[in-house]
């Protein structure tokens, strides 16, 4: 019979073993997702673009860049191979599927389809590869992190604020962004549960354009020609908003409320044209955090799955201090608020 020393001695010794075993499986728990092998620095690091000419995605890649570069000084970081899908999904697996074939350490992904990378990324997460989608999502949930403002959230507060302005009653025309992908989706189906509460606010009709004037304010001229009333511009774009406001001064038309993005063309017509405007931001920096993040994940720090990176507004009582800080920017792209390695850190501490 063991003595109630061994005993004790037992029970202590299985205590001291079982600490251990949670410690050990605490600790592969924290482990980000994806992430596994022998990856050490200096890292190999991907960014797939599904389309780089949009000043937007000129200015995320810039931060991508600069962010790589300070990197690259802290020795973490030997090169970064960029890829420009041109628009095609396809052509983005393709270039995702080259990246996973050459073992970079992390790839970060502009998704130009919500479901046709699903199963590139998915491959690129089992061969251990830290992968970091942001802005226009991904459905699948096998990677490391997903960086994004809440898209739906965009749509329904540009909503209500269109709602406030014409107190519930009048015509209206949606600009999106281009169909099928995630954020303009989003954003629109965001905006849905608004519109279904307030009857009394009439959706003329849609306009789907890429993110850019030129073909926005084609479409906007096209439609004012066919509606001799509007009452307002429910614009879930930025440089969709600059695209109306053009078309509506060029048809002699008065301007009417009109949503947006911080694109500094509309900030700059909005204040010079004195209209009612409203905006919020998709900062380009979503790009730098990204690459952070995927560093972070590759040194062993845990990255939460899901980072959502708060929504700001522009507006009559704030729009100054944007275009205060409008010549750092190109006249065409988007004046985007300030951002550090503390902020990254207190997003990806969610």
């Amino acid at each position: 019979m063991q003595s109630l020393t061994s005993r004790r001695a037992l029970i202590a010794g299985v205590g001291v073993a079982a600490m251990a075993l949670m410690a050990v499986t605490g600790s592969a728990l924290a482990a980000s997702n994806c992430v596994k092998g022998d990856r050490k620095a200096p890292y190999r690091v991907g960014w797939a673009n599904i389309y780089s000419v949009p000043t937007w995605m000129k200015q995320t890649e810039g931060t991508i860049t600069d962010e790589v570069a300070a990197l690259k000084r802290e020795g973490l970081v030997k090169d970064l191979m960029i890829t420009d899908a041109q628009g095609n999904a396809q052509t983005q697996i393709q270039q995702i599927q080259s990246m996973i074939d050459a073992n970079l350490d992390a790839i970060i992904v502009e998704a130009g389809s919500s479901t046709a990378l699903d199963r590139v990324v998915s491959d690129a997460c089992a061969k251990g590869i830290a992968v970091v989608n942001f802005d226009s999502l991904v459905d699948t949930n096998k990677l490391t992190a997903k960086i994004n403002t809440d898209s739906l959230e965009w749509g329904k507060r540009a909503a209500e604020w269109m709602v406030g302005q014409l107190k519930g009653k009048g015509k209206i025309i949606i600009m999106n962004g281009p169909a099928g992908v995630s954020v303009s989706d989003d954003r629109r189906k965001g905006a849905q549960p608004v519109l279904d509460a307030n009857k009394g606010l009439e959706v003329i009709t849609e306009t789907n354009t890429e993110y850019n004037v030129a073909p926005a304010q084609e479409a906007m001229t096209s439609l004012l020609f066919a509606n001799p009333q509007i009452d307002g511009v429910l614009s879930l774009g930025g440089a969709l908003s600059a695209g109306s406001i053009l078309a509506f001064d060029r048809q002699g038309r008065d301007q009417v409320p009109t949503s947006g993005e911080n694109a500094r063309q509309f900030l700059e017509l909005w204040k010079q044209k004195g209209l009612k405007g409203w905006a919020t931001m998709q900062p380009n920096w979503l790009g730098a955090l990204s690459v952070y993040a995927a560093v972070q994940a590759l040194q062993g720090k845990t990255i939460p799955a899901v980072v959502k990176v708060p929504l700001p507004v522009i507006d009559d009582s704030n729009i100054d201090t944007y275009l205060a800080r409008a010549d750092k920017f190109p006249a065409d792209g988007y004046i985007y608020s300030d951002y550090d390695r503390a902020l990254f850190d207190k997003l990806l501490a969610q």
